[in-house]
């Protein structure tokens, strides 16, 4: 009897292992329902293989232990992090958009929690390379059963190129369409922001497309949890001179913010008062005059 439950728990492990590296991450009720045992079975069988280091536990589920440089989640593994974090994060820039406005949004579970709430600002010209963010606006223009559509939300340009495991759309064709356009505001999610490797990605191609974004932006501002700081992916695509604003949550520890500040005239924690938010440009020449400046 013991022997055939052995054997069996090794039977299942090694399928939630083969999913979780396949699908770069999965959900205990997803699990539960597929092999048909209990929430407390699954929990049993993500301790014991996170004991081996082949899994990372994270809230509700678990992601592939790899080279944290070059692994990249899938959209619905990152999608179940911080979920309250990111709508916090998502309310407060939100606010940053001005109505009539060109905005670029990039890839990511953070951007993509913010284009719900962009929806109630009119008159957007909004353009992505996320799939998912085009989906949003598309599907708040769409009637549904016992709901009207919204006329005129935004007009939304998705960019086209190769689709990363986030759900974005990289490469030439993706930096062409870039170049060619000019924002007056970009809200760019990031897998990792530090003082030493600024932003960065582990997949090479996202990088350059950030790099067409943030060089066709007249202010830039990234939306991430404070679990991205210190992150450092494989390629670095700007620097943190280059950001006006970074909006996080509450979660970032007083050293974070201290570093943080020295490095970027905004930094904007969700949820706790702060001053209006000024251009990078108008930062610096307040500095040049003598002012004192402090972090927004």
């Amino acid at each position: 009897m013991s022997e055939n439950q052995n054997l069996l728990a090794e039977q299942r492990r090694a399928l939630i292992l083969d999913e979780v590296r396949r699908r770069g991450g999965v959900r205990v009720n997803e699990l539960t329902r597929r092999l048909n045992v209990s929430d407390m079975t699954i929990r049993r069988d993500l301790d014991a293989l996170a004991r081996q280091g082949v899994i990372e536990k994270v809230h509700g589920g678990a992601v592939p232990v790899v080279e944290a440089s070059t692994h990249e989640p899938g959209f619905e593994a990152k999608s179940a992090l911080e979920l309250s974090a990111k709508e916090d994060i998502a309310r407060t820039a939100a606010a940053m958009a001005q109505p009539g406005s060109a905005i670029a949004l990039s890839g990511g579970t953070t951007t993509y929690a913010l284009a719900r709430h962009l929806l109630e600002v009119p008159d957007l010209t909004v353009v992505t390379n996320s799939v998912r963010v085009a989906d949003v606006f598309h599907d708040a223009q769409r009637p549904a059963s016992g709901r009207a559509a919204r006329p005129g939300t935004a007009t939304v340009v998705l960019t086209g190129g190769v689709r990363t495991p986030s759900d974005s759309l990289v490469g030439p064709v993706a930096d062409r369409a870039i170049d060619s356009l000019h924002f007056d505001l970009l809200f760019l999610g990031v897998h990792g922001i530090s003082a030493e490797a600024g932003l960065s990605t582990p997949n090479l191609a996202e990088a350059e497309t950030n790099r067409r974004f943030v060089r066709s932006a007249r202010r830039v501002v990234v939306v991430a949890d404070h679990t991205k700081w210190g992150t450092v992916g494989l390629s670095s695509f700007a620097t943190l001179d280059e950001v006006d604003a970074f909006v996080t949550d509450a979660g970032l520890t007083a050293g974070a913010r201290e570093e943080i500040t020295e490095h970027l005239p905004g930094l904007v924690v969700a949820g706790e008062a702060r001053e209006p938010q000024e251009s990078r440009e108008a930062h610096g020449a307040r500095e040049a005059a003598g002012e004192t400046v402090h972090p927004g």
